[in-house]
């Protein structure tokens, strides 16, 4: 039969170019191609990566990636080496692939009872679907839709069958240069009209929640939906979704991705790069089991995935590649039963326990012992004077730095860390690089306390900061006369001090602390110093009488060149003004003795110098308002739009917040309006949800800039900027990026992708009171140094976190 079969390839004729049909009488080979007819798809061999294996498969032809965007494979077990001596072609009524050797090792497995199989052709068509079919095209005995990898593409249904009581599975590539089948898979539940992620076809870690005939109850991005128009059907014979692409211009995949996400994506154009519409779960911990054996999950950085204490990878190149699925191994192999005292623990704090555990007699200390004596015990964990170990791998570890759940694992001692050993400097040498600092300090003190006194009559110095006398500063604000604006904590009045120096002086309100702590609290700011904040130069603590004076900044605030009469400000000017933003930011969440929360970001609290640089005003508000703050916060109306959820939701804020009032800002950059604004019929628009049709589909960015520019900017720098911004207001604070990487990106040290559209956008356009809650301000105008707004939330937090 080999002879035959190899008497019959050696006639094969050879396919023409282009073409979209291969014929029984045909093969195709190395670089041989079909195309479909109106060139959406192509079939053939591909290598992914740097792999020296090569697969049958299917990728699109307008998606200009690099490597292309692979939909389908075939033979994703099995790759052959060489694709010049290997061949696709048709035998017996089946759809089969040759390796090198003439080996079969794919094929489509049809049983036919058919007579002339010589007229069978395999066509590609334009949805990316490959046919096997009888040469009229009325019988379709084979379709690759029906065998899905990885990607489930517009018009392919993806259900249960039946008859066979068999799932359509999405399932993963085992790493991102090898098709081979993954960990991950997405099935579907026809009963409850849902799907579910599982891990090893058997662990379920994520459901879409069922199907009410608009969206997956669990799906919540879903109603956003502007892109994709999803079905269900079901019939004795089999139940299964499909769904359609509104525009068919728009390019479109849903996959399983070798993360363990669900990602529904399209191509934009423009960015040479895929948009993520959405993803499940949303944080990568989330996905079961997503750093193999040994490795735990870690959301605060990159790589998410990392060895335990005292463990490698199981393979450096896979790793590499991250593909973590094998999880580590320990660095020293523990020798059972000998050597036990150089075996210990390492403690590590995690967010849920590990599976498989059995629970153990057994105090604490018996608990530890027992396991380091049993050579099958990998870990212990002893938590409400119940021991549980673990005799197995430990997986889906999840790191949690605080309130999280104690497990001690088996270690080598000498893979533990140890201490950092003295340095064994003299003891006089410290003793006098001691004296000499304090000398020199000492003499800057002493200069700086002879100029600041000549500033006022009695006013003195208190640390780097100066401490006025209420009358000096009354006499200087000419009775706070001049003022430059006001909100919840106060008015801020112009000053020129003895010396002729102009000043922005803050009369605080509404402060019941201490003379005492409010000088201590008003020293701690004063050592805060950052080229894009607003410098602190001193104080007054009078009885009742609270001040701060700050630097006068001559170009005001960033709201009355955004939003009122004032020059307008071009885009590099604006860009500058948000890396400088996010720089100020990074160094209050992240270089601080302190993170401090600023809370109230938002245009008006950005003051520009002379040269327009950038400076966070009210830093030190939400630290020095202390205790009082929720209070201030609850009686006080405030520009809710620049709020993050959580804020509203009564538990306690991180520097995350912050982040989330910095994405709104971008946005008003961006438009130079408010983001939400009404127009004179009372009908409102939120220009996020303007932008997000926009940014999400490759439109045209420069459409969404402030009109007065006259499109005058880099279409790349407003593109990143968009991007930025929400990510920075996704609805989950995990979700949002810290500062420091919003600084790296802008800088153009790091790349941002396509972000997902948080859920909150759709429901605050949809809702028209949210738009007033969105233009109240407690801001009367622009200000030069302007209090925090405020609204009324249930909790609120110091800015000491």
């Amino acid at each position: 039969m080999w002879v035959l079969l190899l008497l019959y390839l050696s006639l094969a004729v050879c396919i023409s170019s282009g073409a979209d049909t291969l014929y029984a009488n045909q093969s195709l080979s190395g670089d041989q191609t079909l195309v479909s007819k109106g060139e959406n798809f192509v079939l053939g061999f591909f290598k992914p990566g740097n792999s020296s294996n090569y697969y049958i498969g299917i990728w699109y032809k307008k998606v200009t990636s690099n490597p292309p965007t692979i939909v389908w494979v075939a033979n994703r077990k099995t790759p052959v080496s060489d694709r010049f001596k290997s061949a696709l072609r048709i035998v017996d009524g089946n759809l089969v692939l040759l390796n090198e050797s003439n080996f079969q090792i794919w094929s489509t497995n049809v049983s036919t009872t058919r007579t002339n199989l010589n007229a069978d052709v395999v066509i590609i068509r334009d949805d990316g679907n490959l046919v096997l079919t009888d040469q009229s095209n009325s019988v379709e005995i084979w379709q690759s839709f029906d065998h899905p990898v990885d990607t489930w593409l517009p018009g392919a249904k993806l259900g249960y069958d039946n008859i066979t009581k068999k799932s359509q599975l999405l399932t993963s590539w085992k790493g991102r240069e090898n098709p081979d089948v993954g960990l991950f898979s997405l099935v579907c539940e026809p009963s409850e009209k849902t799907y579910i992620s599982k891990w090893n076809n058997s662990i379920s870690y994520w459901s879409s929640g069922s199907w009410n005939g608009k969206i997956f109850s669990l799906v919540p991005e879903m109603r956003l939906n502007y892109i994709y128009n999803f079905s269900f059907f079901s019939n004795e014979n089999e139940s299964y979704f499909t769904y359609s692409v509104y525009d068919s211009s728009i390019i479109s995949r849903f996959i399983m991705d070798t993360s363990g996400q669900v990602q529904q994506q399209t191509w934009l154009e423009a960015e040479k790069q895929w948009n993520i519409f959405w993803s499940q779960p949303k944080t990568q911990c989330q996905v079961y089991a997503i750093c193999g054996s040994f490795g735990i999950c870690s959301e605060s950085g990159l790589p998410f995935c990392n060895c335990l204490t005292g463990f490698k990878p199981r393979s450096e190149n896979d790793w590499n590649q991250s593909d973590f699925s094998g999880g580590c191994v320990s660095k020293t192999d523990l020798q059972c039963g000998r050597n036990m005292e150089s075996l210990d623990f390492f403690m590590i704090t995690v967010k849920d326990m590990p599976p498989n555990s059995s629970v153990a007699d057994g105090s604490s200390g018996e608990c530890r012992t027992n396991c380091l004596n049993n050579c099958s015990c990998k870990a212990y964990s002893f938590v409400d004077n119940q021991c549980s170990v673990w005799d197995g791998d430990l997986l889906n570890l999840s790191e949690l730095d605080t309130n999280g759940k104690t497990i001690y694992v088996k270690v080598a001692s000498k893979d533990l860390p140890r201490p950092k050993k003295s340095k064994g400097v003299a003891l006089s040498t410290v003793v006098g690089s001691v004296a000499g600092v304090v000398f020199v300090l000492g003499l800057i003190v002493l200069i700086i306390y002879r100029r600041k006194r000549r500033l006022a009559g009695k006013t003195t110095m208190e640390g780097l900061l100066v401490s006025f006398v209420y009358r000096d500063l009354q006499t200087a604000t000419k009775n706070f006369s001049d003022k430059l604006g006001g909100g919840g904590f106060g008015s801020v009045f112009k000053g020129v001090l003895r010396d002729s120096s102009v000043v922005a002086v803050k009369k605080l309100e509404s402060m019941s602390q201490g003379e005492k702590q409010f000088r201590s609290e008003v020293s701690t700011i004063g050592t805060t110093q950052h080229v894009h904040l607003v410098r602190l130069r001193g104080f007054c603590a009078e009885g009742n009488n609270k001040l701060l004076v700050y630097d006068y900044m001559p170009n005001g605030s960033l709201d009355s060149h955004l939003f009122h009469e004032k020059p307008v400000l071009n885009w590099k000017t604006r860009y500058e003004i948000a890396l400088g933003t996010a720089r100020g930011l990074v160094y209050l969440h992240e270089k601080c003795r302190d993170c401090i929360i600023h809370c109230d970001i938002k245009p008006e609290n950005i003051l520009l110098d002379a040269d327009f640089c950038p400076k966070i005003a009210d830093f030190g508000l939400a630290k020095l308002v202390g205790r009082d703050f929720s209070r201030v916060l609850t009686t006080l109306r405030g520009t809710r739009g620049y709020l993050a959820p959580e804020w509203l939701s009564g538990v306690a804020v991180t520097a995350k917040a912050d982040v989330f009032s910095y994405g709104m800002l971008l946005f008003e950059l961006v438009n130079g309006k408010r983001n939400a604004e009404r127009s004179v019929d009372l009908r409102g628009t939120f220009f996020p949800y303007l932008a997000a049709s926009v940014v999400m589909v490759g439109g045209d960015i420069l459409s969404l800039l402030d009109s007065r520019l006259n499109r005058e900017a880099d279409i790349e720098e407003v593109t990143k900027i968009c991007k930025v911004a929400f990510w920075c207001i996704q609805d989950e604070e995990e979700s949002r990026p810290s500062m420091s990487v919003v600084e790296q990106i802008l800088e153009g040290v790091l790349d941002v992708n396509m972000p997902p559209i948080p859920r909150s956008i759709k429901l605050y356009a949809d809702n028209t009171e949210h738009l007033v809650f969105f233009t109240e301000s407690s801001s009367q105008g622009s200000s030069q140094e302007p209090s925090s707004s405020s609204s009324s939330v249930p909790q609120s937090k110091s800015a000491s976190s």
